[in-house]
């Protein structure tokens, strides 16, 4: 299991948040959104799409068993993955974006 550190913006006295995902959630830093169109038109905004791909973070321990054990995840840390587009929690922390996901929503790992 990984843990992830980010520093938030209003901190408490250690100014350092520390993730560790719990079950089978995975932590997502996620990828610029494209601020141009491929024939250079600027996007403002509000017409950029959400990005739906990132960078994994850190990785929950696995969803508990029937048998007591931990299922092993498909992803590690450093992966990179693409993501349902409704998936997850997204969390603003020190001007990076993170999503939260269970593994069940990566759909992909680019090779």
């Amino acid at each position: 299991m990984a843990t992830a550190t980010a520093t938030k913006k209003k901190s408490s006295k250690s100014g350092k948040v520390s993730f560790s995902p719990l079950d089978d959630r995975i932590l997502i830093r996620q990828s610029d959104a494209e601020e141009t169109t491929k024939g250079g038109i600027i996007l403002p905004d509000a017409a950029q799409e959400k990005p739906q791909a990132g960078k994994v973070v850190a990785v929950g321990p696995g969803k508990l068993l029937d048998s007591g054990s931990r299922g092993e995840l498909s992803v590690k840390v450093g992966d990179e993955v693409f993501y349902g587009k409704y998936a997850g929690t997204e969390l603003d922390l020190d001007g990076e974006k993170y999503v939260v996901v269970r593994e069940n929503d990566v759909l992909a790992i680019v090779v």
